[in-house]
């Protein structure tokens, strides 16, 4: 509902409420006093009125979630009921079975790539470019994405060597991922129980609170398993879970495919960039933020494919150095509220710097065009644009 309908809507109750009171009074209807009130009213709204009138972008934004936005959500929503119904009447199996030995981790340095089997997770630490003294992040991407060819394992690869003080490790699991979308749901579950044996055996050498799980779309869903099977084998919690545009289709909670969960770490941090389409619109971690609000299609992405490769865009740019406070959010119920300054609080971080003891719902403004943060610095970024790339060769 816009401004003006809730204005107008204001005015008529404010009539009737009017002509009720006056008739409680013993009937008498003061007609002038009635109509000075409805002018003191009309008054007040065209002097507010103009900063509800939208921009040329406002519309732009608006009829683009209209055409292109919304009705893949209602499509999407469908889908999904369907999926979670198939599932839960056991009508649908997998017929791509994890071949648990020909998952790897794959070890991206600035220069290399080393691949090691996952049920032999051991022999990473061996790797001459390993470093057992720094933190470790473990990424799991979504559907169809390789390992060897996925923007977003190299741009979050490159940020994290930039950084240089983490070993930064793909998953690659594209053989059963790759495929049928269902048939890779199903086997989210089995894949993440494999990735808690591999990360059950990395914590021989490194310590626990220096491991840390991202995963997009259906990766997010993979590392949220991963976490609670390793919670199951062991007793113990992961640190942190980075939930990037967790995918919606087949995962419900309390379903077959329930997905990442709050409690499959001791900190779960979600960016939701295509709610309620290719990815979750519900709340999933201890703090979720919405970078641009609810609507599907957030500023500068005309599809849903670009609006859901946005969350592990946002996250990078927080990655390099010097930009940790590119998106700062607020505690919000709505990106409304927010534009409108009735969200009291301070606020915080989105992304690589987010204060471990945030709860709730958070909402922030973001750029159409990179870089994406409002807060961000377009020399800085510029300047590290070589940063993390190896001296000799680069990746594509």
């Amino acid at each position: 509902m816009s401004h003006l309908q809730v204005n107008f809507n204001t005015i008529s109750l404010l009539f009737i409420s009017l002509v009720v009171a006056t008739h409680a009074q013993g009937g008498l209807f003061n007609l002038p006093d009635v109509g000075k009130s409805l002018k003191d009213i009309a008054t007040g709204v065209s002097k507010d009125i103009t900063s509800y009138i939208p921009t040329p972008q406002g519309i732009f934004e608006s009829s683009k979630n209209l055409v292109a936005g919304y009705p893949f959500e209602a499509v999407s929503s469908a889908i999904n009921t369907i999926c979670s119904s198939a599932l839960s009447s056991q009508t649908i199996r997998s017929r791509v079975t994890p071949d648990l030995r020909k998952i790897q981790f794959q070890l991206r340095t600035s220069c290399n790539k080393y691949s090691y089997p996952l049920l032999d997770a051991n022999q990473i630490w061996q790797s001459p470019e390993f470093d057992s003294t720094k933190k470790v992040v473990i990424l799991v991407t979504g559907w169809t994405t390789t390992v060897n060819n996925s923007d977003t394992i190299d741009v979050l690869a490159k940020a994290y060597n930039c950084r240089g003080d983490v070993n930064f490790v793909a998953v690659d699991i594209a053989n059963f991922v790759a495929t049928l979308y269902t048939w890779a749901a199903l086997n989210t579950d089995e894949i993440g129980a494999s990735l808690a044996k591999g990360i059950d055996l990395l914590t021989q050498v490194v310590p626990l609170e220096n491991i840390h799980l991202i995963g997009h779309s259906l990766g997010a869903h993979i590392v949220g398993a991963a976490g609670r099977y390793f919670n199951y084998k062991t007793g113990k919690l992961v640190p942190r879970i980075t939930g990037l545009d967790p995918a919606k289709p087949c995962f419900n909670e309390g379903h077959v495919l329930s997905g990442l969960l709050r409690g499959d770490a001791k900190f779960i941090d979600v960016i939701h960039s295509n709610p309620g389409v290719l990815g979750k619109r519900e709340p999933m971690g201890d703090v979720d933020f919405y970078p641009g609000g609810l609507d599907p299609l957030p500023k500068g992405c005309l599809d849903v494919v670009c609006a859901h490769g946005r969350s592990w865009v946002y996250y990078a740019e927080t990655v390099y150095p010097g930009n940790e406070l590119n998106f700062m959010a607020k505690r919000c119920t709505s990106q409304t509220n927010l534009a409108d300054n009735k969200c009291p609080g301070a606020e915080s971080p989105m992304g690589y710097a987010v204060p471990h003891a945030l709860r709730g719902n958070y909402f922030l403004e973001i750029n159409s065009a990179a870089p994406f943060g409002k807060g961000a610095n377009k020399e800085k970024l510029l300047s590290q644009a070589n940063c993390g790339l190896c001296v000799e060769k680069t990746y594509k």
